[in-house]
């Protein structure tokens, strides 16, 4: 998993005080959106700035492009700017444990062009586990020009997933809880079910028991059914818990990945659009 980094590296790190490096907090909660801002105004690693799933990391929600549409992307390379991340700059993200919202921000950064980015291995519960330093001191920052270099071929709409599943010319994954994938409980939305054509391959399933990444031969027994000649589309809910399972299935050495943003959100909001409920 080249794009995780552990807890002992990036304590190296800022005890080398290398340049050029920026520490990004995306903790969140689905249920209770300022409990990640105040987890980070409590305790944060040191220097490290924060990132709001739905203030930074998303659009505007509207009635179509699903709850959480993706962030304009030159607004998205602005911010980015202001925190003081260039193309030259080194980004670590954490979240909480290893959760969805790191994946997230990794999966934005790698479509606007960036290539030296990183997911704390365990997060902010490893770093603290392990004894290092925590803190309320905001640091301070340099604003920075992002020049964004946006692969709009990492991305697929409502329109383009339909015509690719009536022609069996892609392979559609969804990646939320199998009971949420096959209708039988449904927390956020006011339809259940899955698109017609999609396969369940649960997002945290791409952890192992003990919460860690899964890597080398087990990820490849966990995707073993896919193809890699295949073009694979990733979906959820929002496009939020999609973003892990591209993060594995890149690890894993796909490489015709696309990311679905609206998701099932979006999908259920055109009333044409057909629901399954049975296991492909």
């Amino acid at each position: 998993m080249t794009n995780l980094i552990s807890v002992s590296r990036l304590k190296r790190r800022l005890e080398n005080h290398l340049n050029n490096t920026v520490i990004v907090d995306v903790r969140f909660e689905l249920d209770d959106h300022d409990v990640g801002r105040r987890m980070y105004l409590k305790n944060h690693l040191p220097e490290a700035v924060y990132l709001d799933l739905h203030k930074d990391l998303s659009g505007r929600v509207e009635k179509h492009g699903g709850s959480h549409p993706l962030p304009d992307f030159k607004l998205f390379a602005s911010k980015i700017g202001n925190i003081g991340i260039d193309k030259n700059t080194t980004v670590v993200i954490y979240d909480q444990g290893n959760e969805m919202f790191a994946a997230r921000l990794w999966w934005l950064l790698e479509t606007i062009g960036h290539e030296r980015v990183y997911i704390l291995e365990g997060g902010y519960n490893r770093w603290v586990e392990e004894g290092n330093e925590v803190t309320e001191k905001l640091p301070s920052l340099k604003a920075k020009k992002y020049q964004a270099e946006i692969n709009s071929n990492r991305i697929l709409d409502m329109q383009e997933v339909k015509d690719k599943m009536k022609t069996n010319s892609a392979v559609l994954i969804d990646s939320r809880a199998r009971e949420r994938y096959l209708g039988e409980w449904e927390p956020l939305y006011s339809k259940a079910g899955h698109i017609p054509g999609a396969k369940n391959y649960y997002w945290k399933d791409v952890l192992s028991d003990d919460g860690i990444w899964r890597k080398g031969e087990a990820l490849q027994d966990h995707f073993a059914s896919l193809s890699k000649e295949d073009e694979i589309i990733v979906s959820c809910g929002s496009g939020v818990s999609a973003c892990p399972n591209i993060l594995a299935l890149k690890a894993a050495g796909f490489t015709n990945i696309k990311l679905y943003p609206g998701s099932f959100s979006d999908w259920i909001s055109y009333d044409e659009n057909e629901i399954d409920l049975e296991e492909n």
